[in-house]
């Protein structure tokens, strides 16, 4: 186990971790940290134009339930944010949002909460959300630096959450001064989390995708989902090129600007490799006609994190069910548009390569 500069069971180390927090909030809202030339892959694809196709717009169904809970629209707001006092805002705008709109959400990672309990607020929402379906958040790496199940719990109970996320941030923790980056092993580790955790587990990249491989291996460790979080939308290798403490780190960083799986590739490997699993697709989602594609892909939720982080900063609640709404009518039209009445059907509608 690698050695750490300041150990994060002190008030030194939280200190260290809102701080992180607040840089990536900042960093989100201020600067570019879109992929540069990587796109989600989607524009590949197109639906066959259904003329005809002997549907009511009025009845068309976007509404899915999943682990229990009953969502008007498949969107997921994907996880963001935490442990500090912006963050807080952020996510009670966000929830609200969720509560009214119908949609899921996740939080950000939660070892900030864990390790500095004055932090917990920021990450709970049931206050205004208390039906949505709500994922907590810990990095997967973690359970390789003493956490464990204890750990999880922790998290769930901490926001009465659904089920829990183990983010894969392989590249961020590797091009971070701070990272961690002892991923050994740690396969073992998440299938234990697996058997034992009383909710579902998800797995989730952070933007690169997951190939072929890791999805069958997640899958055997006995993950209830898997969110692919493919290329095209927010570079987290940007976002700490952004707060690189000096010109190698930054350069580091900058030069996986173009790394990752495109999230259709990844949503495809996916659904291959674990036909039994639901699966997520975010990653660079722009708008409800590639929310369609996805979902046609195999998708069974379909997160955005970037648009909704700016819309709640700068319009509030009533911006992001806006945004949610809209989001959701390009669906539905998709949907008509395609000859599909629910999402059941969508996910059994063919997709066309434009090439």
């Amino acid at each position: 186990m690698k050695d750490r500069p300041t150990p994060t069971n002190t008030p030194e180390g939280a200190d260290i971790h809102e701080q992180r927090k607040a840089d990536h909030i900042r960093i989100n809202l201020e600067e570019d940290v879109a992929f540069k030339k990587l796109t989600n892959g989607l524009e590949e694809y197109f639906f066959m134009h259904q003329a005809l196709p002997e549907l009511d717009l009025a009845q068309i169904d976007t509404s899915v339930r999943l682990f229990g809970k009953t969502l008007k629209t498949p969107l997921l707001i994907s996880s963001m944010t935490g442990g500090t006092a912006k963050a807080r805002e952020i996510n009670q705008t966000l929830a609200a949002a969720a509560q009214e709109a119908g949609m899921a959400m996740g939080l950000g990672s939660m070892r900030a909460g864990i390790e500095d309990p004055s932090l917990e607020p920021t990450y709970q929402v049931r206050n205004v959300a208390p039906d949505i379906l709500l994922f907590a958040n810990l990095g997967a790496v973690q359970l390789n630096y003493g956490y464990g199940l204890s750990q999880c719990q922790r998290a769930v109970d901490m926001i009465e959450a659904d089920a829990l996320i183990l983010h894969f941030n392989v590249l961020q923790e590797a091009v971070q001064p701070e990272g961690d980056g002892n991923f050994a092993g740690l396969l073992d580790k998440v299938a234990a989390i697996c058997r034992t955790l009383p909710v579902p587990v998800i797995a989730k990249e952070v933007g690169w995708g997951f190939s072929r491989e890791a999805a069958r291996q997640l899958a055997d460790a006995g993950v209830a989902a898997i969110d692919v979080a493919g290329s095209g939308g927010t570079s987290w290798s940007q976002v700490e090129m952004y707060r690189a403490p000096t010109k190698r780190h930054a350069r580091l960083a900058g030069a996986f600007i173009d790394w990752g799986i495109p999230t259709a590739v990844s949503l495809g490997y996916c659904r291959e490799a674990a036909p039994n699993v639901s699966v997520f697709a975010s990653g660079g989602i722009r708008d409800g006609i590639e929310a369609a594609k996805c979902i046609a892909l195999g998708a069974t939720l379909v997160g955005l994190a970037g648009e909704f982080l700016r819309t709640a900063d700068r319009d509030g609640v009533a911006g992001v069910v806006d945004l949610a709404g809209v989001i959701t009518d390009e669906l539905r039209v998709a949907m008509f548009c395609s000859a599909a009445g629910d999402l059941q059907a969508l996910s059994q509608t063919p997709l066309y390569r434009s090439f």
